[in-house]
């Protein structure tokens, strides 16, 4: 599964995706991820998160970070939830409708596979995505 907590930057997305991974962590019985730009938020996490900082890998476009995201849970048969702060800007993906939901859609595959939830946060506004991507957000600020 892949949620999507959508709406322009400044709006609470972060805030509300780091209460969101806190929360889970006494209801997940498996390993939980978060994924942010930096270490900004370490100490906002529970210390049962494992927090990666994407900044600190040379991911150049979004076919590497989709690798990336398969390598992670590749390496975890315990992981259960991946959480993606800044996702357009971790993921290198373009500004562009079409190609956030084709990599939306590779995440979905990989859940599925992987039997892994991602929870994004997106910067854009929920009419700015693709209508297909509006079953999956489960807020928009």
């Amino acid at each position: 599964m892949v949620q999507l907590i959508v709406g322009r930057k400044g709006k609470g997305k972060t805030k509300y995706l780091l209460d969101k991974a806190n929360d889970a962590v006494s209801t997940c019985d498996g390993h939980i991820v978060y994924i942010d730009k930096s270490t900004q938020h370490m100490f906002e996490l529970n210390r049962n998160i494992r927090l990666i900082d994407a900044s600190r890998y040379p991911l150049k476009n979004g076919d590497e970070f989709i690798g990336f995201i398969c390598g992670i849970a590749a390496q975890d048969y315990d992981l259960e939830q991946i959480y993606l702060d800044s996702f357009l800007y971790n993921s290198k993906v373009a500004d562009d409708s079409a190609m956030i939901k084709d990599y939306i859609g590779q995440l979905k595959a990989i859940s599925e596979l992987c039997k892994v939830d991602f929870i994004l946060s997106v910067s854009k506004d929920k009419e700015e995505l693709d209508p297909d991507l509006y079953d999956d957000i489960i807020i928009s600020l």
